[in-house]
């Protein structure tokens, strides 16, 4: 895989929440009683999840795993989350996304930071992406939005978790409103047109579906803002290759590959 292919993946998972804009922070006791009522009815939960996990870990795993719970379990500080996130890290590593969330979750109840809620959300959109049945997808998804919710409660003004939030409604869409993630990033890029993130990430979605017209006027604003962005350069050289129009591509491509060597 090249670096622009590492690239334009990373950028889709800017890694990675539902959003109300512009909200002031909540108190904990609201925002407790909001995810109550969005998580009562998950698809699935922790101990069918936990069960089915280890039902098929390697011996390896499941002793490291074991050895971390048995840590938590006895652990007296309450307050201390440096198991929980050994937890989160472990069941990553294994590719159990959904429970790598929950413990990451745990540790953004007890510190409830801006940087905790965003790992946790994009643990759970991790799992939106890979999972291969929809009941742990919803759950993901779920989690995934309320996390992301309450990292954008703390910070109101960085949209990062904004546009987390919307793409996990891209990667799974609620029934009812199949274009709800893209029209979350039409609003925040009507909110604020400026926004380079929004830009980006309305040009990669425009041409997963063949928008290259309106993906490509959307990277020349990103280029306007910041003439040296990478992503923006080395998307403009692929749209440009895939028209077949390589002598307006070869300035990008140049361009792309002088940023991807200093990256």
């Amino acid at each position: 895989m090249t670096k622009l292919q590492i690239g334009v993946l990373l950028g889709a998972m800017v890694l990675l929440g539902v959003l109300y804009f512009g909200f002031d922070r909540k108190p904990q006791e609201i925002r407790a009683a909001e995810k109550t009522r969005s998580l009562e009815v998950e698809s699935t939960n922790i101990s069918v999840l936990l069960k089915d996990a280890k039902e098929n870990l390697k011996v390896e795993d499941s002793n490291t795993i074991l050895v971390l719970e048995q840590q938590l379990a006895t652990q007296e500080d309450s307050t201390d989350t440096s198991i929980l996130k050994e937890l989160s890290g472990a069941w990553y590593r294994i590719g159990e996304y959904a429970i790598s969330g929950y413990y990451a979750q745990q540790v953004a109840e007890k510190e409830d930071t801006e940087q905790a809620w965003s790992i946790a959300g994009t643990s759970y959109a991790i799992c939106v992406q890979r999972s291969e049945t929809e009941k742990v997808k919803e759950y993901c998804t779920n989690r995934a939005a309320n996390a992301f919710e309450n990292a954008t409660s703390i910070a109101p003004d960085n949209s990062q978790h904004k546009v987390n939030l919307s793409l996990v409604y891209v990667e799974n869409p609620p029934a009812e409103n199949p274009m709800k993630g893209i029209q979350m990033l039409l609003d925040l890029n009507r909110n604020n047109p400026n926004d380079v993130l929004v830009l980006l990430t309305l040009a990669k979605q425009g041409m997963r579906t063949g928008q290259f017209e309106k993906a490509s006027e959307r990277l020349q604003k990103v280029l306007s803002i910041q003439s040296d962005n990478i992503d923006a350069n080395c998307l403009l050289a692929q749209i440009y290759e895939q028209l077949g129009q390589l002598s307006a591509a070869q300035p990008y491509i140049e361009k792309c590959k002088v940023l991807s060597s200093s990256w």
